[in-house]
């Protein structure tokens, strides 16, 4: 294996390291597993059993508890004879920041503990800090006595660890060497993985974790790489941190976790959402067995688009620092213009105009008006239907080229080939055609005869459709081609649920690697214009490519959290969701605070009972504000930055 990758083309999982870990085996030829986190008071024994059951029963196959302290160490020994006195035999294990000895004692006790190397032994101050080489060395020597204690209990214990890098709690030592960069999230992971290394120690697991999911998908990539380099091939735990609640959540988890499947690589999956943790379980179960169904499916698949062999090192972009793809515009698509969003309207009710709500724009009878929202798509597909009513002006439809052909008034629309119709034209638009091509017809395209006008509308029946229509635009990247691509998937027959996470994954992977200037989603009548359009945009906003309204990062509670993380970011939500571009970061306990914000505008942190501190980006602005005041001071600070916009009556 040279890379991140076994295949870039076919479906290949990376082989790596089985780890016991109780009687549930990790990595190998083991099934990816599933787990989850309880949000219970460590010290609470029958409500983190009883969570746990419910847990399990849901789906998990590994749970962690928090252990802040000793003392909650120590009651994780209640908490599994209780489990195992019910019948339940689930691996715990214990999340650990700053306490090494909390740490040691949960390794006698548990089947795993986590350590995260940012604050394990370490520092974060956030301080910039000039070392000498003889310095580093020291501070690594220094980590390395507090760190041996742990991994010989480990070794004594049967006890496995994740090595668990968050992008957020990167140390002052890592941040100062490396920066705030996806190699300094491996470095900080590799240093420990050689010290366990070091103390013969190899029962790990690796993480690379962060809320913005072109770095995370970028520090997995590099870990793989650059564990091969070193004869290593730890299984890897995948997740996004602090990925928020409900569609947006589940959106954000699937691109980045998805997007890792998708090149095989992932051994186990946590899905972090501000919702009950029985509610993770099953979205991360419908991710993982999608993979489990495509390594069997691909077996059988021999598909012309991804015969070739591409290797990472031949890429014609960088999977490790993000650069969207190169395209000459065509009208408002491609170039510097962010990713558009087309919308198959073709069996909806075309003589009521208010069905366009659903897709962003409000009609008023009254006034015979359109007012867009932040969500309002730019391209609608009619297909050979044609509506009694007029269009809002910023909304350009698209029929098919025979149907467009045949229109009296063609302003503002536009027509759909097929490749070979386009070539065959007569007559074509002037100003934006958009044609229609197969991942399999790659080998029959002759570029020559698209000419500035065209958008090409990619799609793909391939089984690993996502690898099918990536070698297409390495093949266009390759040669030079600089004609933008709308992205086209189809999810008939999917569920709500599966097509909100499999188009996530399938669509965000390549926005993920600057890949595509559009998105069209096709699915059941049944699933509604409504979400394929909030899906669409919600892919966008994920992967940072068109920012469309707030984004909430917020974490998934857990025994540490100091209130209801829940109702909180609902009542934050129901107050600030109309600050489009704005990054709210609402974090239930220190922990989770200004590192695991990582990248958010502002920040609301649990600091003590009915104790919030208030942060402008990294910086504390208000300390132990009472939790009745403090929304409203959050908003007074985003009024006083000058970001603030009243919510609109139109």
């Amino acid at each position: 294996m040279e890379g991140y990758s076994n295949s870039l083309t076919q479906y290949s999982r990376f082989l790596t390291r089985e780890v016991q870990i109780g009687d549930v085996p990790m990595g190998g030829l083991n099934p990816i597993r599933i787990q989850s986190m309880t949000t219970t008071d460590t010290m609470d024994t029958i409500g983190t059993v009883e969570q746990t059951i419910r847990m399990v029963e849901s789906g998990c196959e590994y749970v962690r508890i928090t252990a802040p302290s000793v003392k909650e160490a120590q009651n994780l020994a209640n908490i599994k004879k209780e489990l195992r006195y019910r019948g339940y035999n689930v691996p715990l294990v214990a999340d650990i920041h700053f306490t090494p000895n909390a740490a040691e004692s949960a390794a006698r006790i548990v089947e795993k503990v986590r350590v995260n190397p940012g604050n394990y032994a370490d520092k974060k101050r956030f301080e910039n800090i000039e070392y000498t080489q003889q310095a580093y060395q020291a501070e690594l020597e220094r980590i390395y006595k507090k760190f041996t204690p742990l991994v010989k209990i480990c070794k004594e214990y049967g006890t496995a660890m994740r090595i668990g890098t968050n992008h957020g709690s990167l140390s002052d030592r890592i941040m100062s060497h490396y920066g705030d960069t996806p190699r300094g999230m491996v470095e900080s992971a590799m240093e420990f993985i050689r010290m366990c290394e070091n103390l013969n120690y190899y029962n790990l697991v690796i993480s690379m974790k962060a809320s913005n999911t072109q770095v995370m998908v970028q520090a997995y990539r590099l870990l793989v790489e650059t564990m091969v380099k070193e004869g290593m091939n730890y299984p890897l735990h995948l997740g996004v941190t602090e990925a928020g609640d409900g569609e947006d959540g589940r959106i954000k988890s699937a691109v980045g976790i998805g997007t890792l499947l998708e090149d095989g690589l992932g051994d186990t999956i946590r899905v972090s959402l501000t919702e009950d943790p029985e509610l993770e379980a099953p979205v991360a179960k419908a991710l993982a067995m999608r993979y489990e169904r495509r390594a069997l499916q691909i077996e059988q698949e021999v598909d012309a688009a991804v015969l070739e062999t591409i290797l990472v090192k031949d890429l014609p972009y960088s999977p490790y620092q993000y650069l969207r793809r190169q395209t000459d515009a065509v009208q408002h698509i491609g170039g510097h213009h962010h990713p558009v969003v087309m919308i198959d309207v073709s069996k909806e009710n075309l003589k009521d105009p208010f069905f366009l709500n659903a897709v962003g724009y409000k009609y008023s009878a009254g006034l015979d008006k359109y007012n867009m929202t932040d969500q309002a798509c730019d391209l609608a597909f009619l297909g050979d239907a044609l509506p009694s009513f007029s269009f809002p002006g910023n909304l350009r439809q698209v029929y098919n080229a025979a149907t467009w052909l045949g229109l009296k008034d063609k302003n503002n629309c536009h027509p759909l080939f097929t490749y070979q119709e386009f070539a065959a034209a007569a007559l074509k638009d002037a100003h934006l055609n958009l044609v229609r091509i197969d991942t399999n017809e790659l080998a029959v395209i002759d570029f020559n005869t698209l000419d500035h006008t065209v958008i090409i509308v990619l799609e793909t029946n391939a089984v690993h459709g996502m690898a099918a229509q990536r070698t297409f635009f390495t093949a266009l990247m390759k040669n030079g081609i600089k004609i933008p691509v709308v992205i086209r998937r189809d999810y008939e027959g999917l569920s709500t649920d599966d097509l909100m996470l499999y188009s996530a994954t399938d669509l965000g992977a390549l926005f993920t690697d600057g890949m595509g200037d559009g998105v069209w989603i096709n699915a059941n009548e049944s699933i509604g214009l409504s979400l394929i359009n909030s899906t669409s945009f919600g892919i966008l906003q994920a992967t940072r490519t068109r920012i469309s309204k707030t984004e909430y990062i917020s974490c998934p509670s857990c025994g540490r959290t100091l209130f209801d993380l829940q109702e909180t970011t609902q009542l934050i939500r129901s107050r600030t969701d109309h600050l489009k571009g704005i990054k709210i970061g609402i974090m239930g306990c220190i922990v989770n605070g200004p590192g695991e914000m990582a990248d958010a505008d502002y920040g609301y942190v649990g600091t003590g009972p009915d104790k919030i501190t208030l942060y402008r980006g990294r910086e504390v602005v208000k300390k132990n504000v009472n939790t009745a005041r403090a929304l409203d001071d959050l908003i007074d600070l985003i009024k006083e930055d000058g970001n603030w916009n009243e919510v609109s009556n139109t």
